[in-house]
């Protein structure tokens, strides 16, 4: 038996919210449902995409393997639909496309691959900078639109945004750690821990910020711009880190397990969203690559 587009759904639901009452909740429907479908979904490809554990669902290697298909294949059918809901324009222009380096790996590459798709002959060119530059450039007219974090815009007066997507912050930690059977972690907890420091797109002094909401103060055992970097280390047990759940992937390049906790406090989530400048003229190009962001923003 073929999986269905329904099945796909109520896989992905699952996955993004970590609970079947989670997913249904958000979908609108028994929880019975999806527990079936994504039984069927299993049966038919023979792996086990979720571990079940008494905090709810975690997605397996084969599972997160199989997410990224299932994501497109869904963004694929969303494109098809829209084909035929929108007019046929051979249009063409250009889009200056400003970037951060936490969104372009993360959330860019879906919208963009879809906006060439919708908008094949439009000539984009994007550049990648930090939030604070990218505004300047933004209100300069130097660029049409940024994806970006919007959490602590500067320029507010200036700048239009809109929220695409919340991340709350996590506790990264390798497998087997101490913490890892709490489900919550307190300040003290942290206090005695070294912590691996992102520092790129404002994370460092968010994390900084966080840390003092919480009242921790670890030990900065490594500062590093790479993600990538920050996984292996923590998977390897050099140290933990507080990231957003954004870029969470439970697996590090060598194929070590990451393993996350909530952080106990009421920490704000990120937002990444799409912005441009206040009052301005968008050239078509810019109008419809925002269009095509917020449809992928409630996909």
């Amino acid at each position: 038996m073929a999986f269905t587009i329904r099945q796909l759904h109520y896989f992905v639901a699952v996955a993004e919210r970590g609970t079947v009452s989670g997913a249904a909740k958000t979908l609108a429907i028994s929880q019975s449902a999806i527990t079936e479908a994504i039984k069927d979904l299993e049966a038919d490809l023979g792996v086990a995409l979720f571990s079940r554990h008494s905090r709810g669902l975690k997605v397996t290697h084969q599972g997160h393997q199989f997410l990224r298909h299932a994501t497109g294949i869904l963004g694929n059918v969303s494109d098809a639909r829209r084909a035929f809901q929108e007019p046929e324009v051979d249009e063409t222009g250009e889009l200056h496309l400003g970037v951060t380096s936490l969104v372009a790996g993360y959330v860019l590459s879906d919208i963009l691959a879809r906006y060439r798709r919708a908008h094949p002959k439009i000539d984009v060119t994007a550049i990648e900078d930090d939030g604070g530059y990218l505004e300047h450039l933004l209100i300069g007219g130097e660029l049409d639109v940024a994806v970006m974090l919007v959490s602590n815009l500067r320029n507010k007066d200036a700048l239009q945004a809109e929220t695409l997507e919340s991340s709350p912050y996590k506790l990264w930690l390798p497998m087997g750690h101490r913490l890892s059977t709490k489900e919550r972690i307190s300040p003290s907890d942290l206090s005695s821990e070294p912590l691996i420091m992102l520092s790129i797109d404002e994370i460092e002094a968010s994390t900084e910020n966080l840390l003092n909401t919480l009242g921790a103060r670890p030990k900065i055992a490594f500062k590093t711009r790479s993600v990538e970097a920050v996984r292996s280390l923590v998977a390897t047990g050099a140290g933990l880190a507080i990231l957003p759940d954004l870029i969470y992937r439970p697996w590090s390049l060598e194929g070590d397990r990451i393993d996350k906790r909530d952080v106990s406090a009421s920490l704000p989530d990120i937002h990444v969203g799409i912005v441009w400048r206040m009052g301005s003229s968008l050239s078509n190009a810019a109008r419809n690559f925002i269009g095509v962001a917020q449809s992928s923003g409630q996909a």
